[in-house]
């Protein structure tokens, strides 16, 4: 018969099983990967209102319990589905350029929800965020925040080299650089490069730096 998917402690390592011959992936990881890539498939097809933790479970061929051991909700699964998608679109790297910065900042989620998968899956949930605290504020204290930080970084770099008013806000900055994106991922229209540069030409706008004798003044 197949090997099938069995539950172990989930932070066993390759080393722990080399006395079995396992080689590769932790299994534990294998079973964290299977059951993520289940709720996937599950939640772009069916929607978050039908998805369930027995369908996953039978998907990722593994028990329920299984799953229940690391999350006991389906809010908690689709949390954890959403910061696994998005986690490698959120760093916005120090290139010593901040308006190449800037795009990036832009650029992130664009191809994350044109590229990836977590494109049809934060459309199947935006709704959820919306309205159910708790998927929305979990997701809010976790993938937002994280794009927040960055840009603020990103923000407090500029100001450094020159570029951006001293008073420029970094909070503000994240929803006129990110929020567009999002408008038109709800109420339609393109998402691409020319629509990040037009954005982000905007905002260099209301952010550059003027110098008024040598000294920086604030935006407003």
């Amino acid at each position: 018969m197949p090997e099938t998917i069995q539950d172990v402690a989930y932070r066993n390592t390759v080393a722990d099983r080399g006395s079995h011959g396992t080689r590769g992936r932790p299994r534990s990881d294998r079973v964290h990967r299977a059951i993520l890539d289940a709720a996937r498939e599950l939640l772009i097809r069916d929607g978050y209102t039908r998805l369930r933790l027995e369908h996953v479970a039978a998907a990722a061929g593994v028990g329920k319990a299984t799953i229940y051991r690391r999350w006991a909700t389906k809010e908690d699964l689709a949390q954890a589905l959403l910061q696994d998608l998005a986690a490698p679109h959120l760093s916005i790297d120090d290139v010593g350029d901040t308006r190449a910065e800037m795009l990036t900042a832009v650029m992130n989620p664009i191809r994350a929800i044109i590229e990836t998968n977590f494109g049809p899956v934060i459309r199947a949930l935006l709704s959820q965020i919306a309205g159910n605290p708790k998927l929305g504020d979990p997701f809010r204290e976790t993938v937002v925040q994280t794009r927040r930080e960055e840009v603020a970084k990103m923000i407090a770099r500029g100001i450094e080299r020159g570029d951006l008013c001293p008073d420029a806000n970094a909070d503000i900055a994240t929803e006129l650089l990110v929020g567009p994106v999002y408008f038109r991922l709800v109420f339609g229209g393109e998402l691409n490069e020319e629509f990040a540069n037009d954005i982000v030409d905007n905002v260099m706008r209301g952010y550059r730096s003027n110098k008024v004798a040598g000294v920086a003044t604030p935006c407003r």
